[in-house]
């Protein structure tokens, strides 16, 4: 897929003559953010980040979405942070959607431009800065990792989309198909952030009802997304939020591909 592309959120107040009806919503079962949403004036900064400001999409909430945050960053040039991350329970992903990123890991340091992944256990040691000198944007999942005994956690890594063969569901022709970077049966790793791709035409064919907590960010097209009891129009940009156990389907009409960015928590057992 070397014809990818990446939306990312442009900032910026509409004019005072802007109709003020949009498609956001928050209910019970889940939440739509439209790209129209993500505005200067939503934005947040954060301790020991430098030149760098933050759309917070998610964060866990009793009765909702309870498992993990995202984040989208925007980092000016010469813009990071030597302390990233306060907290040593959290895991992250990094995923690049515009410029490009230094992160070092260590002693070692990995240049992650556009499509660009890294995947950071807790108590890593890691640092991030913008060289470029445009701005850079990427998000950042996080999560509590959820240790086990007798089972070390993952290891840190870094790659690209572009490296990774996306895998076509079973009988779908690749029509609809999952960019995995992380293998499935792997238990080392207690959350999956993959890359969902759809052709026109290609439709999620039941209603999922399940566990896992989702958060989706729509990189590249649009489609009609049944949420619960409503069908909602989704694009590039749009953020869709949804607790356990969410009906959703879905059905990418085209006219081009209809891709997003998926967040869910795997293979633990349910806390008591």
């Amino acid at each position: 897929m070397n014809d990818v592309s990446y939306y990312s959120p442009e900032g910026g107040l509409p004019p005072q003559t802007q109709l003020l009806t949009d498609r956001a919503v928050f209910t019970d079962a889940y939440a739509v953010i439209p790209k129209g949403c993500m505005r200067d004036i939503v934005t947040s900064l954060l301790p020991h980040w430098v030149n760098t400001r933050v759309w917070v999409i998610a964060r866990p909430m009793t009765g909702f979405a309870e498992t993990f945050s995202h984040y989208i960053m925007e980092v000016a040039p010469n813009g990071g942070s030597e302390r990233p991350e306060p907290d040593p329970r959290a895991e992250g992903v990094l995923f690049v959607t515009e410029g490009q990123v230094a992160l070092a890991i260590g002693d070692e340091v990995h240049q992650l431009e556009e499509g660009g992944y890294a995947y950071l256990p807790p108590e890593c040691g890691w640092t991030l800065s913008n060289p470029g000198a445009e701005r850079a944007v990427f998000h950042w999942i996080r999560k509590a990792y959820q240790s086990v005994e007798g089972i070390a956690p993952p290891e840190p890594f870094v790659t690209n989309e572009k490296e990774v063969s996306p895998t076509p569901m079973p009988d779908t022709d690749g029509r609809w198909a999952t960019t995995r970077f992380v293998d499935p049966g792997d238990l080392r790793h207690d959350m999956h952030v993959t890359i969902v791709n759809f052709e026109p035409g290609g439709v999620i064919p039941f209603m999922e009802t399940h566990v896992m907590e989702h958060g989706l960010y729509v990189l590249e097209g649009k489609a009609a997304y049944k949420l619960n009891q409503d069908w909602v129009e989704v694009e590039a940009g749009d953020y869709m939020w949804l607790r356990a156990f969410c009906p959703q389907a879905c059905y990418a009409g085209g006219p081009g591909r209809f891709r997003y960015l998926l967040y869910k928590d795997v293979n633990r057992h349910m806390v008591l």
